[in-house]
C-alpha cells in the first residue's frame, strides 16, 4: 500500500484507495528484525502500576481505563504451550486520570494458572497444547488420570466484558472468571453450564445501551443432538441479585450436521434479527469426547473441514425470538472469526465480514512455532495459508417462489448478490470490501454505541501482514478508502473506538491501541490516534515490554 503518504511523528498515514477484488501497492512493509516475536514472550506481573511517559497531547476528556485481554505466560517449566490461544491470561491496564497515565498488569489467577504454577508443569489441556499426567506419581494414579476424561480450560485469556454491575475475563469455555477492573484481582470463576443450556459462549457478546448482553454458544442436548443456543443477560438488576440467574436461552438454530457443529466465535444482530453463519470448520464431537481418554490430544485436534458444505447463513428474529426456517442463505467456504457490523435496509440484511477463503482452518497457522519463525518464513507459511478478505453479504427477507433465478437485492449501492434456486436455497455472493494480498482487516471496531445494528461508514481493524499485527487500518465500507497507521517495528493490537463526548459524526472520536516497539527505549506504548484522520495525537510510554493482547474494552 504505497499511496499519498504523510509523514506524521516518525509514524505515516496513508490513504489507500482499492477497487473490488483488486489492490495497489506491493506487499505491506516487511519485518526482517522480527521484533515481532518479542510479543510472543513470557512477562511478569507488576506489584503496582507504573508511570508512562507521555508524548503529544492526550484529550482533556479522555478519562478512564483501557483494559485488555491476552497471553502472559508461554511456558510452564521447561514445557512450552504451542499455540497462540494457550499461554496464561494476563489483564492489562492503562489508567487515563488528569493528564497522567499508569500501565498496570496481573495473571488471572485461574485454575489452570494456579495450578500450573503449584505444579511447576501445565496441568490443564489448553487449545493446542496438551497436559500429561504427573510423572512423579505411580503408574496406576497416571494411568487413571488418562480415563477421568477432559477438565475444561478455565484460561479466561481472549476478552473482558460487563454483565450487570460486574467484569468477566473470558474464553470460549464454560468458565468465565470475575475480576475487579480497578485493582486487577481474580474475584471468583463461573461455571455458565448452572445457568444455561450451553457449553461454552463466544468471547464477543452484543451489549444493548441498558446493559442487556446477548451471546451465542454450542449446545451439546439429549442424543447427541446439536444446536446453537442464543442467550440473554439481562442488565444490572434492581434487587442487585445477580443477573447471570436471571439468563436464559432466548432460540436455538440447528446444526447442520448431526455429530458436528461449526466453530463460532462471533456472531451478527440487528434490530430485529439474529444472524448467525455456519462455516465449514467442524468440531468432532465424537473425537472430542474420545480423544482424551486415548492420548495427549486437544482441542485442535477435534477440528475437521467440511469440504463440501460451503458456508450457511442462518436468521433468527430477535423479538420475538423464532428461527427462520424457511430462509436459508449459502455461499461458497470461509473461515468466520470476527463479524464487523449487521444491519437492515428496505427489506434486507446487510452483514458485513472479515473472511477467509475456504475450508482449511486459519487456526492450524497460529501456533507459535509458526509465527515466531524468521521473517521469510513465516511469509512462507502465510502463503498457504487461507487469503483474507472483507466482504459484504446482503440477505433478502422477503422471498418469493416465482422469482427463481434472478438477483434478488435491490439496493443501489453494492454489488452484493442473492440468487433463489430451485431447491429453495439462496446462493449468496458478496462484495469485497477490502482485499489485499496476504494483507488481513481483523479484530474490527466500529462506532459501537452509535452503529451497531445501523447502517454505517467507518470499521477500524489491525492489519495483519501475514499474519503479524504491525498497523492499524480505518475503512470506509461505502467508498472502500482506507487509511493506514503504520510505523516501523511496531506491533499494534485491536484498536478501539472512544467517541468524543457529545459528538455527533460517526469517526468524532479517537483510537486506542497498545503497541510494541521493541528496539525503543520505552517499547511499550499506549498510542491515541485521532479516529478522523489516523493522525497520531498522543502515546504514553512505558519501559516494559508488553505481550500480545486480542480483545478488550475502555471503561470510561
Amino acid at each position: 500500500m504505497e499511496p499519498m503518504a504523510m509523514r506524521l511523528k516518525g509514524a505515516e498515514t496513508k490513504l489507500a484507495c482499492f477497487a473490488p477484488g483488486k489492490t495497489r501497492g506491493g506487499r505491506g512493509v516487511e519485518h526482517p528484525a522480527a521484533g515481532y516475536k518479542k510479543i510472543f514472550e513470557t512477562v511478569e506481573e507488576l506489584n503496582e502500576p507504573i508511570p508512562a511517559e507521555i508524548k503529544g497531547v492526550i484529550p482533556s476528556w479522555l478519562g478512564g481505563s483501557l483494559l485488555r485481554m491476552g497471553p502472559g505466560l508461554f511456558e510452564v517449566g521447561d514445557e512450552p504451550f504451542h499455540h497462540l490461544f494457550d499461554g496464561q491470561a494476563m489483564i492489562h491496564k492503562f489508567d487515563l486520570k488528569d493528564g497522567q497515565v499508569t500501565y498496570y498488569r496481573k495473571f488471572i489467577k485461574t485454575d489452570a494458572y494456579v495450578r500450573a504454577m503449584t505444579e511447576n508443569r501445565i496441568v490443564i489441556t489448553e487449545f493446542g497444547t496438551a497436559a500429561y499426567p504427573d510423572p512423579c506419581k505411580n503408574i496406576f494414579s497416571r494411568f487413571f488420570t488418562y480415563f477421568r476424561g477432559i477438565e475444561v480450560t478455565d484460561n479466561c485469556m481472549v476478552n473482558i466484558y460487563p454483565v450487570g454491575e460486574d467484569f468477566y475475563a473470558v474464553t470460549e469455555t464454560n468458565f468465565i472468571t470475575k475480576v475487579d477492573p480497578d485493582s486487577l484481582e481474580t474475584l471468583k470463576r463461573v461455571d455458565l453450564c448452572k445457568y444455561l443450556s450451553v457449553n461454552g459462549l463466544t468471547a464477543h457478546p452484543h451489549i444493548e445501551a441498558d446493559g442487556t448482553v446477548y451471546n451465542i454458544g454450542n449446545c451439546f442436548g439429549k442424543n447427541l443432538s446439536l444446536a446453537y443456543n442464543i442467550v440473554k443477560i439481562p442488565p444490572a438488576q434492581k434487587d442487585g441479585s445477580d443477573p447471570l440467574e436471571k439468563s436464559q436461552v432466548v432460540v436455538q438454530l440447528p446444526s447442520s450436521e448431526r455429530l458436528k457443529p461449526s466453530y463460532v466465535h462471533s456472531f451478527g444482530m440487528t434490530d430485529n434479527h439474529f444472524v448467525f453463519v455456519e462455516q465449514p470448520v467442524k468440531i468432532n464431537l465424537l473425537k472430542f469426547l474420545s480423544a482424551w481418554s486415548v492420548r495427549g490430544a486437544t482441542y485442535m485436534d477435534c477440528f475437521e473441514s467440511n469440504e463440501s458444505m460451503g458456508t450457511w447463513f442462518h436468521l433468527a428474529t430477535k423479538d420475538p425470538a423464532e428461527y427462520l426456517s424457511s430462509h436459508k442463505f449459502r455461499t461458497s467456504a470461509f473461515n468466520i472469526f470476527h463479524h464487523i457490523n449487521a444491519y437492515e435496509d428496505e427489506g434486507f440484511i446487510v452483514v458485513d465480514l472479515c473472511t477467509w477463503k475456504g475450508h482449511d482452518f486459519v487456526y492450524d497457522y497460529l501456533y507459535l512455532a509458526n509465527i515466531k519463525q524468521e521473517w521469510e518464513e513465516v511469509k512462507k507459511a502465510a502463503m498457504r495459508a487461507p487469503q483474507p478478505e472483507v466482504r459484504r453479504y446482503v440477505l433478502p427477507l422477503d422471498i418469493h417462489k416465482e422469482e427463481q433465478g434472478k438477483n434478488l437485492v435491490s439496493l443501489p449501492y453494492t454489488t452484493a448478490t442473492a440468487v433463489l434456486n430451485s431447491d429453495g436455497t439462496i446462493w449468496l455472493e458478496p462484495e469485497v470490501l477490502f482485499s489485499g494480498p496476504r494483507q488481513a482487516f481483523e479484530f474490527p471496531q466500529i462506532n459501537y454505541s452509535l452503529c451497531s445494528g445501523k447502517k454505517y461508514s467507518f470499521a477500524y481493524g489491525l492489519g495483519l501482514n501475514h499474519f503479524i499485527p504491525d498497523r492499524i487500518v480505518k475503512l470506509n465500507v461505502q467508498t472502500k478508502e482506507t487509511l493506514v497507521w503504520q510505523e516501523e517495528d511496531c506491533y499494534p493490537s485491536e484498536p478501539l473506538f472512544v467517541p468524543t463526548p457529545g459528538a455527533t459524526e460517526e469517526d468524532d472520536g479517537v483510537l486506542l491501541s497498545i503497541v510494541v516497539k521493541p528496539g525503543a527505549e520505552r517499547p511499550g506504548f499506549l498510542l491515541v490516534l485521532d479516529a478522523v484522520k489516523l493522525t497520531e495525537l498522543a502515546r504514553a510510554e512505558v519501559n516494559i515490554i508488553i505481550p500480545v493482547t486480542l480483545h478488550g474494552l475502555y471503561k470510561p
